[in-house]
């Protein structure tokens, strides 16, 4: 039994060297052919990397908190179309490459949904990562001191969704509107965005202090 582990162990199959033992011991209680017993532990690898897959995902979609759609209260959002948000979670605006954006007062549960949708996304086997705004235009405006910027541009770039929470907080300046262009132009059909805001898309010229670009940032998005 130590050689056969210690052969899974180098074909790093991590899932079939953590149930051998209990899958052979199944096999013989159950008189199992061999055909299933492969199936079995075959399973057990696929299920071990999926699982691994999730979490790894998971990790690096530096996700706030963990809330799902079953802890959202419709009830006290009666405004909140539950049909369109149950289509989002089907995740089909990803494969079309297409933009989600949440308007509304602060406590409104814009950024509860965006995270419950990413979630969904991470089961689909999408990658997502999510920031605040001041944090991704914080992030790429110091990379450009130590020539890491095109490296931290790709790092938002990369995912299939970008969930961008809190656009609108704070006025954004003109060094990093720049910045929120380039990565909202790159995603243009390539990659799909969530963003969460408190103002409306008639008022975008108070986040930005460029109307020019404002209105090319709004075009691009919608």
């Amino acid at each position: 039994m130590n050689i056969i582990k210690s052969k899974l162990k180098e074909f790093k199959l991590s899932g079939i060297y953590h149930s051998i033992e209990d899958r052979l011991k199944y096999a013989k209680d159950n008189s199992l052919s061999y055909y299933d017993f492969l199936e079995i532990i075959l399973d057990d690898e696929s299920n071990s990397r999926r699982d691994n897959s999730y979490k790894k995902r998971y990790y690096r979609a530096k996700l706030p908190a963990h809330k799902t759609i079953k802890d959202f209260d419709f009830s006290f959002q009666p405004s909140i179309d539950k049909k369109l948000v149950n289509d989002f979670l089907t995740c089909q605006f990803i494969r079309e490459k297409r933009n989600i954006v949440f308007i509304g007062n602060p406590g409104t549960g814009k950024t509860h949904l965006s995270i419950s949708i990413g979630i969904s996304a991470l089961m689909k086997n999408f990658k997502i990562l999510f920031s605040s705004v001041s944090d991704m235009l914080r992030t790429l405006h110091s990379a450009k001191a130590d020539n890491s910027y095109i490296k931290k541009l790709d790092f938002f770039l990369a995912p299939d969704l970008l969930i961008l929470d809190e656009l609108g907080f704070k006025k954004i300046p003109n060094y990093s509107a720049d910045d929120f262009f380039e990565i909202i132009s790159r995603r243009y059909e390539n990659g799909s965005i969530i963003i969460t805001t408190n103002k409306s898309f008639d008022i975008w010229s108070d986040i930005f202090d460029d109307n020019i670009l404002a209105s090319a940032i709004k075009d691009r998005i919608v």
